[in-house]
């Protein structure tokens, strides 16, 4: 028996304040039993591979998303947006979410920046309904500057996060990534995507692929999704 088809993204505009507007794609299974609101890294929006087949992978195991752009992806501008403006789009896209899917729970986050975002966004104004954060990479620290100021606003955080990392990842330190973690309690989960690096790209001597690693990836959001 064939799988079947991903459901069609249905494309949305989600305005935020007055004067800025975005382009956001909604696409809910059959039975949908959580809606993940997914936000973009810094580099790529919403269409690009990897959040396509994520957000596909996750349809599958009957999770609604709603991908969306930041304001400056959508201009095409590389610089990305102030804080303000850049979580106001996130508050924005989950309201959205709970307009378009009311009934289910709603986690939040992101690959790399965008999961940064929502939880910044998070931690200084908790957003109705949501019940968890999900980082696609949370980037830790800049690439060779091992630190760990970018998860300081974590502790402000009230609802459950898992962080989906790989072992490689140049933006995240393994051992810090780690202290983060035990340091935010019971709160936090971890898990870690052997040799994986920040695109969760990794090498064929690692006797796995992307894909794999992507289907590891997916599993595990959805079994902590269901436990919480």
């Amino acid at each position: 028996m064939s799988a079947a088809p991903p459901p069609e993204a249905h494309p949305l505009t989600l305005r935020i304040g007055e004067s800025e507007a975005v382009s956001a794609l909604l696409a809910v299974p059959a039975q949908p039993h959580a809606c993940y609101v997914f936000a973009h890294g810094a580099g790529a929006g919403m269409n690009h591979s990897f959040m396509t087949d994520f957000a596909a992978g996750l349809a599958a195991r009957e999770v609604a998303t709603l991908r969306y752009q930041f304001p400056y992806m959508e201009k095409g501008s590389k610089r990305p947006d102030l804080p303000a403006l850049a979580q106001a789009t996130v508050r924005a896209a989950v309201a959205e979410a709970a307009r378009q899917c009311p009934g289910l729970p709603l986690y939040a986050g992101g690959k790399s920046f965008g999961g940064r975002v929502s939880s910044q966004a998070q931690a200084k104004a908790a957003m109705p309904g949501l019940h968890g954060l999900v980082f696609v990479g949370f980037p830790l620290h800049p690439a060779g500057k091992p630190g760990t100021e970018r998860a300081e606003h974590l502790s402000k955080v009230e609802v459950p996060m898992l962080f989906l990392q790989g072992t490689r990842d140049e933006l995240a330190d393994l051992a810090l990534m780690r202290g983060v973690s035990d340091s935010l309690g019971a709160l936090a989960t971890l898990e870690l995507f052997d040799a994986a690096d920040h695109s969760f790209r990794v090498r064929a001597r690692s006797g796995r692929n992307d894909a794999q690693v992507r289907e590891a990836m997916l599993d595990a959001m959805t079994d902590w999704i269901a436990k919480h």
